[in-house]
């Protein structure tokens, strides 16, 4: 009875918004896409040299240098990432670079997963409620599921990602959102031949680790979805960095985070070219979290880790200036990523007044 109470409050709440009578953004999708625990530090500046000579580290000495080396960062992080710093750093925006001040940060203080993926989707921090990574539905509703709910976007939501606690962070029961996670399987009636084959390796190639499958899955998952089912707006979770990083095997860290890039880059290419998509969608990539920048450290993160909650942001799209990579001193923090998602489609007020407030400089 409680739940259902709930469940008409919160109908009646979003039949109360609405989009903007003078609607001026150009967004009609969105796609927001996670990296779990990639530092801003390679993000900004490449390979790290403290650990690509350490054989601790890496499989082979050197093994690294002709991929990921070259003594000047700015040349790195294009080896690492070369889609974010020629395609997004030309026509969107990117934050985080600390060595000009431009900070943006976790608001939560637990520097973990769970209380990271709530604050990114519902735009506050919870520490109170959200402090472990435990298997327990999301009592705060994310901005998918307030989407979720307009006729707007109402079964035009979607989400897929790596790790298995996401059906919870999402609270796929309540939102009745379909998430992808973990080593679930695509299921229906009416299957592609793609989801069947990804279905088909997912159950041979298990990956190295329990909770977390690899990223392949979730993205050919994701990518399959926007070509069939075209939603409006998607969320897409990418897992391995972190792993790899707990694994403390900064070699596959540095592979898998070129990879995700390149599967952005795809996710990118393919909406630009659907009419659907092209010029019409804002893509939004963040993080859950950072680590630390030590040998020892940045295996781990948390509040004991000081440098865990600095974190990074980029946005492409159509309302976006070409800012970028943003030099402008400030402070940011993931927590406004929800109420600018809003803003961008036109929708005049986000639901939850604890949300942080727009991300302004990526709106026209």
């Amino acid at each position: 009875m409680k739940k259902n109470v709930i469940g008409i409050l919160v109908f009646l709440m979003t039949l109360s918004l609405g989009f903007s009578q003078s609607k001026t953004t150009k967004t009609e999708n969105i796609i927001l896409i996670t990296f779990d625990g990639l530092r801003w530090q390679e993000l900004f500046k490449g390979a790290d040299s403290l650990f690509v000579d350490d054989t601790g580290m890496i499989q082979n000495q050197g093994s690294l240098l002709a991929d990921f080396w070259h003594p000047d960062p700015s040349v790195r992080r294009k080896k690492l990432f070369p889609f974010f710093w020629n395609t997004i750093a030309q026509e969107g925006q990117i934050y985080g670079n600390r060595a000009y001040g431009n900070l943006v940060n976790n608001s939560n203080s637990m520097w973990f997963s769970y209380p990271g993926y709530n604050e990114f989707l519902s735009g506050f921090a919870d520490d109170e409620r959200i402090n472990s990574n435990s298997k327990i539905n999301n009592p705060n509703l994310t901005l998918l599921e307030y989407l979720n709910q307009m006729p707007e976007y109402n079964g035009k939501v979607m989400a897929f990602g790596s790790w298995d606690v996401f059906p919870y962070i999402i609270n796929e029961e309540r939102s009745g959102i379909p998430v992808n996670a973990g080593f679930e399987l695509a299921a229906g009636d009416q299957l592609t031949d793609v989801e069947k084959t990804i279905n088909r390796l997912q159950q041979e190639i298990r990956g190295p680790w329990e909770r977390v499958r690899l990223d392949p899955f979730t993205h050919h998952y994701a990518l399959e979805a926007i070509k069939t089912k075209k939603p409006k707006v998607l969320y897409i979770a990418y897992g391995e960095t972190d792993d790899w990083a707990h694994d403390g095997e900064y070699d596959q860290y540095l592979w898998s985070a070129r990879q995700t890039d390149k599967y952005i880059q795809e996710i990118w290419e393919t909406i630009q070219a659907n009419p659907q998509y092209k010029d019409k969608t804002t893509m939004i990539i963040g993080v859950d979290h950072g680590r630390g920048i030590t040998k020892r450290s940045w295996k781990s993160h948390g509040s004991d880790v000081p440098q865990a909650g600095q974190i990074w942001l980029m946005a492409i799209g159509p309302d976006t200036p070409a800012k970028g990579e943003m030099k402008i001193q400030g402070q940011w923090y993931s927590s406004m990523v929800a109420r600018t998602v809003f803003t961008l489609l036109g929708i005049d007020e986000y639901p939850d007044p604890k949300a942080g407030k727009e991300i302004l400089e990526m709106l026209k």
